[in-house]
């Protein structure tokens, strides 16, 4: 299928027509991380936060977001999805925050979008809830991991 078929032919954008293809198990796993001072670290480490639980709370997000994908990105699909998984973990020697998230579908086209939305809005929450310690925090190397079903096959990423 060519990248250009979600044209017609005034040039138009459109959604993707995926009736036509197979329901089968697709999954999408995407990473990225928020930079920060070894200060901010602390805060967020021992529940200082003036906001509130930063990873608890960014993990929600992420997990709404997901959810949500088709009406933040043009042309997405509304899907059911069946797994949302968001992780974030303190990483003393990045020094930062790493987010992960896992969606899953039984369906017929992917969720990479919704793995790369989960991870950018927890990543813009972490640096929401602490952003008034740590106003040089950096988003970083958000990006897919893995992905697999569909009739592209799988697709995993090189290390950086």
């Amino acid at each position: 299928m060519s990248r250009l078929s979600h044209l017609d032919a005034q040039g138009q954008a459109h959604m993707v027509d995926v009736g036509g293809k197979a329901e089968t198990t697709r999954t999408a796993i995407a990473e990225g991380q928020v930079v920060m001072a070894p200060e901010t670290i602390a805060i967020v480490r021992d529940g200082n936060a003036k906001k509130g639980d930063v990873l608890g709370t960014a993990r929600l997000a992420g997990i709404m977001a997901a959810k949500r994908t088709h009406e933040l990105i043009p042309l997405c699909h509304p899907l059911l999805l069946s797994k949302i998984a968001v992780d974030l973990t303190i990483d003393e020697a990045l020094p930062g925050v790493r987010v992960r998230a896992e969606v899953r579908i039984k369906g017929q086209t992917g969720v990479e979008m919704e793995a790369l939305t989960a991870v950018s809005v927890a990543c813009l929450t972490v640096y929401d809830m602490v952003k008034a310690v740590d106003r040089a925090m950096r988003i970083e190397n958000i990006r897919l991991m893995h992905k697999s079903g569909g009739q592209s096959g799988d697709y995993d990423a090189k290390a950086l």
